[in-house]
């Protein structure tokens, strides 16, 4: 493939907004490029606070209406709350009906359905994801001092099984489970600003208040993103996670033993099948798992993503309608069907087999899905991201089990030496088409946290001659028979092993390239592809030497830190001990020893209590050390490749031309899928 097929990608504006000339000439097999609408610009559904347009009277899908009539369910009218929110759709009011056929890949995929429920967050961002927009809450507000932010909730709001949705459940999750150290061994920093844990306390039946010590000025866009404190219950309640700031106290307490006794929900554990209690609530309060968990989003789980067949349906208390009165989502039905491998995946959204896929959607695959859009009905769209780098590999710099590796892995030069090892232009061009951006892994030069341009090349351009001068000149300068450098302590090969996913793109495939370049310095690696959740249980354990993930989210780095730093101990890839001693204040995990790394770990802290434009240099200076200091190598980036390559159905209406795919956004939530409807 010659270079003409790259396609430049030109960001114009501080937050998603750009333009590329996309491929339609690599269908036809033909050489250069031809703009082909394949990126769209940024649009979606806006929410209507106009008092004068909001709705008087409500309707609702057929189904529902039946079990009305039946005496199953009350009215609409009396399923809403007094106040609910107003979303003017992206195109027209739509209709009901219809059931979104979608791919997964195993039980480990439950981000697929987190994402098209996010609306069940307090707040969140809109389709730009540059505004925050009210959600399930009617008001955040905040004190001028920035200790104090109060949620006011929207009265009469219900579960989705019909139950009062109140401060009582805030008050339920904090006291009840995040408080509960058997269930959250560790307090996270999103409710610790500068280290010091606040609290969430109910004023009355519909206003809670956030109250901390330290100015907490990041908390309202905290509470709108992706984070465990905001991410809503769909996120923070999932595969063993308890976070999310809220709970159903009416139906989760029965498997508390506060509510009764620890030997009865032991019993009760058992005879369900669960070794505990503990366990037993993991799976009750998992959406994914527990078909008879109440939720607020606009679907609901009626058979579990550990099936073949991971099957959602309406909400009938959602608490959102159209600006015409229409009780949101159109579509009745989600049915997501098990994919033995991405391949299988990609080949089924190319016959037509799903009406809108843009989770594990090959970009590699671009000629073929653009030849097949007639056949399969459907049309494609480009998102373009904000992240440095969609395949990342991170150094676990808290790995202690072998000495040896773990003396290679904390020395930088050692960690400069491999970034340099690796031909990033090769990587674009056989794995991203030439439509990614080569480099390190901060966040666009477009974005308002990008420390400058220079950063961009920074150790991580291709130069074989100065990676293995510096090997060499920290001591690993002996070889074997086949030139792989040997351990100085006792003289074998030096091995290392790169913990990798079948997830979002051809990780194992583009790792073994990766191998394949370290081999012209010496090093040796071994790719290890695993199941996901196998892997995030090693990770967790502090078993890998790296593991190749994306930095996806750190385009805002306070809102998604996972990725670029070990704060959080759900996914602290770079050192998980390290992400438990922050997160604990330093009473669980080993604090680190890198002076880089705290540093960060104190302008992180430092940045919670800051306003805006403070905390954007903040963060300048954290990716600054992260690049210099290579704890994760950095591939290619800002590319539709992460969720960005969407193939829609011509049948349905309201499919916005372009999406935000940043992290926050949580893709495809911000384009608001309840609105989504099919034509016919």
């Amino acid at each position: 493939m010659t270079t003409s097929r790259r396609q430049f990608l030109t960001h114009s504006t501080a937050v998603l907004a750009s333009t590329v000339a996309a491929a339609e000439a690599l269908a036809q097999g033909a050489g250069g490029l031809t703009a082909s609408g394949l990126v769209g610009r940024l649009e979606g559904s806006e929410v209507v606070t106009d008092p004068a347009r909001m709705p008087r009277t409500f309707k609702e899908a057929p189904e529902l209406a039946q079990l009305v009539q039946q005496g199953r369910l009350p009215p609409v009218a009396q399923r809403l709350p007094e106040e609910p929110l107003v979303l003017k759709p992206l195109n027209e009011v739509g209709r009901y009906g219809g059931t979104w056929r979608r791919g997964f890949v195993g039980p480990g995929d439950g981000e697929n359905g987190n994402r098209i429920n996010a609306s069940d967050k307090l707040i969140f961002w809109d389709y730009t994801g540059a505004r925050i927009i009210p959600s399930i809450a009617k008001s955040v507000v905040m004190s001028d001092d920035g200790k104090v932010t109060r949620v006011t909730l929207r009265k009469g709001m219900k579960w989705s099984d019909g139950a009062p949705f109140t401060a009582d459940d805030f008050e339920f999750w904090f006291e009840d489970i995040y408080s509960n150290r058997n269930i959250v061994p560790t307090g996270i920093a999103d409710l610790s600003p500068g280290g010091r844990p606040g609290r969430i306390v109910k004023i009355d039946e519909v206003t809670v208040e956030f109250q901390f010590e330290n100015p907490y000025f990041l908390l309202m866009d905290m509470l709108a993103g992706d984070t465990l404190i905001g991410g809503g219950m769909s996120v923070g309640m999932y595969q063993q996670r308890s976070f999310g700031c809220y709970a159903p106290k009416h139906y989760l307490k029965q498997f508390l033993p506060k509510y009764s006794s620890e030997e009865q929900v032991n019993a009760r554990a058992r005879a369900e099948g669960f070794e505990g209690w503990l366990r037993m609530l993991h799976n009750k309060k998992d959406w994914n798992l527990n078909p008879e968990l109440p939720v607020l989003g606009p679907w609901r789980t009626v058979r579990p993503i550990n099936t073949p067949t991971w099957v959602l349906e309406r909400n009938p208390f959602y608490y959102t309608v159209d600006t015409d009165g229409n009780q949101l989502p159109y579509i009745n039905q989600i049915v997501m069907t098990l994919a033995e491998d991405l391949e299988v995946l990609n080949l089924r959204a190319m016959a037509g087999q799903y009406d809108m896929q843009e989770r594990h959607i090959d970009l590699a695959k671009l000629p073929v899905i653009l030849e097949n859009r007639d056949r399969g009905n459907y049309d494609l769209h480009l998102d373009l991201a904000y992240n440095g780098s969609d395949t990342t590999i991170h150094f676990n710099m808290s790995y202690t089990a072998d000495a040896e590796i773990a003396k290679w892995i904390n020395n930088v030069d050692f960690r400069r030496a491999l970034s340099l090892g690796i031909d990033r232009n090769q990587m674009n061009e056989t794995f991203w088409l030439g439509l990614g951006t080569p480099g390190s892994t901060c966040p666009a030069e477009s974005m308002p946290q990008n420390p400058g341009p220079e950063w961009r090349a920074k150790w991580s351009t291709l130069d074989v001659a100065q990676a293995n001068r510096m090997l060499d000149a920290i001591g690993l300068t002996r070889k074997d028979s086949e030139g792989f450098r040997l351990r100085t302590d006792n003289g074998q090969r030096l091995r290392f092993q790169v913990q990798t996913v079948r997830a979002f793109l051809p990780w194992p495939q583009q790792l073994e390239m990766v191998a394949q370049h370290w081999r012209r310095i010496g090093i040796f690696a071994e790719v290890r592809e695993m199941e996901r959740v196998l892997a995030f249980t090693r990770t967790n354990n502090n078993e890998h030497h790296m593991h190749v993930w994306t930095n996806g989210g750190t385009e805002l780095l306070y809102l998604f830190p996972r990725h670029a730093i070990p704060v959080d101990p759900v996914e602290a890839f770079m050192g998980p001990e390290f992400a438990k001693w922050y997160a604990s204040n330093g009473s669980l995990g080993r604090e680190p020893t890198d002076a880089g790394l705290k540093r960060i770990f104190e302008l992180f802290r430092s940045a919670a209590g800051q306003r805006d434009e403070q905390r954007n240099n903040t963060a300048k200076e954290i990716w600054k050390i992260l690049v210099d200091n290579v704890y994760s190598i950095g591939t290619v980036g800002q590319s539709p490749a992460l969720m960005g390559v969407r193939l829609a159905s011509r049948r349905m209406g309201n499919i916005p031309s372009r999406a935000c795919i940043a992290q926050h956004c949580r893709t495809p939530g911000s384009s608001r899928p309840e609105t989504f409807y099919y034509k016919s």
